[in-house]
């Protein structure tokens, strides 16, 4: 589809102006106070939150699904396209330096999503239906009464599930299917549509059993893969770690097809890209921890923590791995394009063993679908804070048509819609998280508290 280099060029201009000094300042000033003002508590805590994760179950407390299905239901969001066709984006426009911001950004952003999960299940509410709405929408109005600010996150978290959560990847899918096996992008669209709809027409119940089936496949299958490509190279690690850390400060140098790139941009990709992959200080993913089963605030607070930790830390950091050490950064296609995207993975992976793009064709079509459908409740529930439950069903029919329009966009224009997207979403849900960092400052030391609690009745009780 044809689209002027002028509409490009000016939704690339946004998308520097959102992703500038500002959004960056904000978003990694907020994970430096919070992780001083909790004392660190994303390191101290991480081996407790991960047994938490995948142990614990909360199911006779208040919620609409358990504790594993919430976490489920955010890494399908998260563990998704941007772990894989976003991390190549991010190379690509801001050479392996951006990696070394991504880890940066996901540490620090550790502690962001703890606060954003503690503030949702502690502000949640229920609808006529009985089920739980919680998020940045509520935590902004019932604990600042800034209605404006609340209904602007609702806003652009609407028209971001539209973008982030479903154009991106129907889009990235559709071209895997075309690379792989030359299928149309608009039979694609058509599958994932009606795919799409059986899903989400029941609802976070539907979803949250979904999400808890394909992301523990996809995810295994996936990390498995990328593992033997890295391990299959494994002493070209070591220089790609090198410029991971030193093109982090200095910038990168152009190589073969690749242009070269500034410490600015690997800054700027490497920040958006990182918060499009685990979402932390988007405001998202507390909108899946109000839906949770859980008996306090903090608990929840910790396993959804951890949600940033194994889609940046796990799963892109090994995308960016297999990149590097196959030294596919700067190829050119078939059609004589530099590779970027989905394409870029795939040809890490082929370049390993046969049939290699197959597993990263799978991974894309699960992670992106998963993915789909977890945003498709983000949207649907502002679009309930903005207007009620009324409109849900013609909001759900509208999420639908746009997996088909995703799917036969140019990437070209769909990125830049992500960033843009995600950039107003992030902005309101960062000035309420600053505001409101007291609450969680008294409601973590009431939880650790109680974790202290717990472990000496378990120590005396031995």
């Amino acid at each position: 589809m044809y689209y002027s280099k002028n509409l490009i060029q000016i939704l690339e201009t946004i998308d520097s102006i959102l992703w500038g000094k500002f959004l960056i300042v904000l978003m990694v000033g907020l994970g430096i106070y919070l992780t001083i003002r909790l004392k660190g508590m994303q390191f101290r805590y991480l081996g407790y939150a991960l047994k938490l994760a995948f142990s614990r179950s909360d199911d006779k407390a208040e919620g609409d699904i358990s504790q594993f299905q919430s976490l489920m239901t955010a890494l399908a969001a998260t563990i998704g396209i941007g772990s894989i066709a976003g991390v190549a984006t991010a190379i690509v426009g801001g050479g392996f330096g951006a990696i070394f911001w991504m880890w940066v950004i996901a540490l620090l952003g550790m502690s962001v999503k703890y606060a954003e999960a503690i503030l949702a299940v502690k502000y949640r509410e229920k609808d006529h239906k009985n089920q739980m709405c919680g998020g940045p929408m509520y935590y902004i109005q019932k604990g600042l009464k800034w209605k404006f600010l609340a209904g602007s996150f609702a806003v652009f978290g609407a028209l971001s599930a539209f973008a982030g959560g479903n154009m991106t990847q129907s889009n990235s899918i559709a071209e895997a299917m075309h690379n792989l096996a030359g299928v149309p992008a608009i039979w694609t669209g058509v599958i994932l549509t009606v795919l799409t709809a059986l899903v989400i027409l029941g609802g976070i119940s539907s979803i949250g059993k979904v999400c808890a089936y394909l992301v523990p496949v996809m995810a295994s299958m996936y990390i498995i893969g990328g593992l033997i490509v890295i391990i299959t190279h494994i002493t070209n690690v070591p220089s790609v770690l090198y410029t991971i850390v030193s093109s982090a400060f200095t910038g990168q140098a152009a190589t073969g097809g690749f242009i070269g790139v500034t410490i600015i941009a690997a800054l700027q990709f490497g920040v958006a890209r990182g918060v499009s992959s685990n979402e932390a200080g988007l405001g998202s993913a507390p909108i899946a921890s109000a839906a949770a089963k859980t008996d306090v605030p903090g608990r929840q607070a910790l396993i959804s923590m951890t949600g940033v930790f194994l889609s940046t830390m796990v799963v892109c950091t090994i995308t960016s791995f297999a990149i590097g050490v196959t030294g596919v950064l700067g190829e050119f296609g078939s059609d004589g394009k530099l590779l970027n995207g989905a394409s870029l993975v795939m040809r890490a992976f082929d370049k390993t063993f046969p049939g290699g793009s197959l597993i990263v064709t799978v991974g894309l079509i699960l992670f992106g679908f998963s993915t789909i459908v977890g945003w498709s409740y983000y949207g649907e529930k502002c679009m309930e804070y903005l207007f009620g439950e009324r409109p849900i069903k013609y909001y759900r029919m509208v999420f639908c048509l746009i997996v088909f329009i995703g799917a036969i966009l140019s990437m070209d224009i769909v990125w830049p819609l992500v960033d843009i997207m995600n950039g107003l979403m992030a902005l309101p849900n960062l000035i309420g998280l600053f505001a409101l960092s007291g609450i969680v400052a008294v409601e973590s030391k009431i939880f650790f508290a109680l974790v202290a609690s717990e472990k000496a009745s378990k120590f005396k009780d031995s």
